[in-house]
């Protein structure tokens, strides 16, 4: 596996070796060991996955309050999503910073979010499906997010008119969340 910094201290991407042939490929998606020799050390004890039907579809921006908060292992297993981390940590030199990167069925690329840092994705194309790993429990008195298109964050989406939830069309700006994550 290769492990990629980027502009978040903290927020990897990871490319997994994809061995191909004739019947296809087989990679390895996750690898506590080969993790830990990087220097990532996360217990991940649910699997989730979605499905978007309709591309400029947007989930997020999505955190879980301490002491329930996420780290997440994401990755599109179909299709292709632009999935964004926002680093949220009161006094941190990033925070209110974000990332984009393209995950796609692809080029196989997972993006690792850990604690301290809101997630969402846009689907690039229709029946696009998303599977992630955490290492806390779902617990929604702890479940928190943020406006997808929050002037303050600025993220550019690659959609303008997206497709939402009720409660993603709801969240709050960043600077009116509630956010107990200190950095």
């Amino acid at each position: 596996m290769k492990v990629i910094e980027t502009k978040l201290p903290g927020v990897f991407i990871i490319e997994p070796k994809v061995f191909k042939d004739n019947r296809g490929f087989f990679m390895e998606t996750y690898n506590t060991q080969l993790l830990k020799e990087k220097g990532i050390h996360h217990q991940f004890v649910q699997d989730n996955h979605s499905l978007s039907v309709e591309a400029g579809t947007i989930r997020g921006l999505h955190y879980q309050l301490n002491p329930k908060a996420q780290t997440k292992l994401i990755r599109a297993s179909r299709g292709a999503i632009y999935d964004v981390a926002v680093d949220i940590r009161i006094g941190s030199p990033t925070y209110g910073q974000w990332i984009g990167v393209i995950l796609s069925e692809e080029n196989n690329r997972q993006l690792l979010v850990p604690k301290g840092f809101a997630h969402g994705f846009c689907t690039l194309v229709s029946n696009t499906e998303v599977q992630y790993k955490v290492d806390e429990l779902y617990s929604p008195e702890h479940d928190r997010g943020i406006a997808w298109n929050d002037v303050e964050i600025g993220i550019d989406w690659p959609t303008s008119s997206p497709i939402l939830s009720n409660k993603d069309k709801s969240h709050p700006t960043l600077s009116n969340v509630n956010n107990n994550f200190k950095f």
